[in-house]
C-alpha cells in the first residue's frame, strides 16, 4: 500500500513524528508537502493529497494541520473521500471499522508525538467490518452522485 501525505506548516513537527511508525509498519508514503514551517495554505495541500485519493491514485492518505479542522473540510469535498478527524486512537479505530476512512487527519497543535504515533498505529491496523456499515457507505456515494448531477 502506497499512501499520500500531506501538512500545512503547523503540521510538519507531527509529520516527522508519524512517519517513523508508517516504515515500522512498511507502508510506503509520498510527501505531497510542506517539508518546512513558513507559513503555508492548508487547502493546497489538503487538495493535493484528496484528489490523489479521489482519482484512485492513492490508497489513503493522512492529512495534518492546527487543528484538523481545516484539512477535514477540504478532504471531504472530494467524491469517494472519507476524512477523519482523530485525536485519538479510539476515534482512529471506529472511522476505520464502521466508516472506512481513507483518510486519517491529524491536529498538529493538539496532540503530542506519542498520541499521533498511537493513533497511526490504530488507524492502519483497524480493518472496515462491512456488514450494516456497508450500507450506509453505499448510501453516502449516493449522495455524492446525487450531488454531481446538479
Amino acid at each position: 500500500m502506497k499512501i499520500a501525505i500531506g501538512c500545512d506548516h503547523a503540521g510538519v513537527a507531527l509529520k516527522n513524528k508519524i512517519v517513523p511508525v508508517l516504515e515500522e509498519l512498511d507502508i510506503e508514503w509520498e510527501d505531497f508537502g510542506t517539508k518546512d514551517e513558513e507559513s503555508v495554505d492548508y487547502p493546497d495541500f489538503g487538495e493535493k493529497v484528496s484528489e490523489a485519493i479521489s482519482k484512485g491514485e492513492m490508497e489513503k492518505g493522512i492529512l495534518i494541520c492546527g487543528t484538523g479542522i481545516g484539512m477535514s473540510i477540504v478532504a471531504n469535498k472530494f467524491p469517494g473521500v472519507r476524512a477523519a478527524l482523530c485525536s485519538e486512537d479510539y476515534s482512529a479505530k471506529m472511522s476505520r471499522l464502521h466508516n472506512d476512512a481513507n483518510v486519517l487527519v491529524l491536529p498538529g497543535r493538539i496532540i503530542d508525538g506519542k498520541t499521533a504515533q498511537d493513533i497511526v498505529k490504530a488507524w492502519f491496523k483497524t480493518s472496515f467490518e462491512g456488514g450494516r456499515h456497508q450500507r450506509r457507505l453505499d448510501k453516502i456515494k449516493a449522495i455524492e452522485s446525487h450531488l454531481k448531477c446538479q
